[in-house]
């Protein structure tokens, strides 16, 4: 991937707005869009919307492209761009979604900034700007994924900044990469995500289900909520239930669909989810 623009100028040089209002980046011959994916909290029977993860559908020429070789093939100068570009998009689309009281929760990749500074200054610009977006900084959630970070020393310094004033802090894929028992103590976040491609893993015996109240009971105990991602059938659905997460998200409950899309705020009824044959019920339409 050729590298069409460089690395400092302003993200707003690179955003545009679409005929109904919603906004989208430009990178060269790539057109990059938010999308939203529900979050949900089990409340007794009902699994209820409490959150949206902001997502990147890109397309070149048309074409869908994978964010994961997107990102891969962009030149190196350009991730934090890219990265903070996606985080913009998604702020500046939320209040299409035209529901009050979701939180909103946003990928930071540490691999991405080599200059701390400018990372730091990233976040403290964002909280800047939340109200613009409708949202307090207590509303935003941002996950750290699993890449290495540059030091030892950014990710708690990422975590002060990002926790002054109010935000909250995830650790993203937990379970894979470098997302680790010590990168939990290191960040002390808020919520834990588990990875889903790990869970699903974990799922297909009878032996592995087992651990995994006893990981959630751990989780618990260090003091953060614990969110499981990849719920695409009722057994992953089952496991994450007994289990006793807080938080789940996944296919099965919710797909992501692009920013303008309307939102139901209707609670899931778990019985429904889990009965022979059950569908996946969108949350948007």
């Amino acid at each position: 991937m050729s590298r069409p623009q460089g690395r400092r100028r302003d993200i707003l040089d690179a955003v545009f707005c679409d005929e109904i209002g919603i906004e989208y980046g430009v990178y060269g011959d790539f057109r990059l869009r938010t999308a939203y994916q529900p979050i949900f909290a089990p409340r007794g029977p009902l699994l209820h919307p409490v959150a949206v993860e902001g997502l990147v559908e890109i397309h070149c020429n048309g074409v869908p492209v994978s964010p994961t070789a997107f990102f891969a093939a962009a030149a190196p100068a350009d991730r934090a761009f890219l990265e903070a570009m996606c985080r913009a998009l998604h702020l500046r689309n939320f209040p299409n979604i035209g529901v009050d009281g979701l939180d909103l929760f946003l990928d930071y990749d540490p691999a991405a900034e080599v200059h701390p500074g400018r990372a730091l200054a990233e976040i403290r610009l964002m909280k800047r700007r939340l109200g613009a977006f409708g949202l307090t900084p207590g509303r935003l959630v941002c996950e750290i994924t699993g890449q290495a970070a540059p030091n030892d020393a950014f990710l708690p310094a990422l975590a002060r900044e990002m926790r002054r004033g109010g935000m909250r802090i995830a650790v993203d894929d937990f379970g894979a990469g470098h997302s680790t028992e010590a990168r939990v103590g290191l960040v002390r976040p808020d919520i834990v995500k588990i990875d889903g491609a790990w869970f699903a893993k974990l799922c297909r015996q009878a032996e592995t289900r087992t651990l995994f109240k006893p990981l959630v009971s751990a989780l618990h105990a260090r003091g953060p909520r614990v969110l499981v991602e990849g719920i695409e059938n009722a057994e992953h659905l089952r496991v994450a239930l007994a289990g006793g997460v807080d938080l789940m998200q996944g296919f099965l409950l919710g797909r992501p669909a692009l920013a303008g899309s309307i939102f139901d705020e209707r609670p899931l009824r778990v019985e429904d989810l889990l009965r022979p044959g059950g569908d996946i019920v969108p949350l948007f339409g």
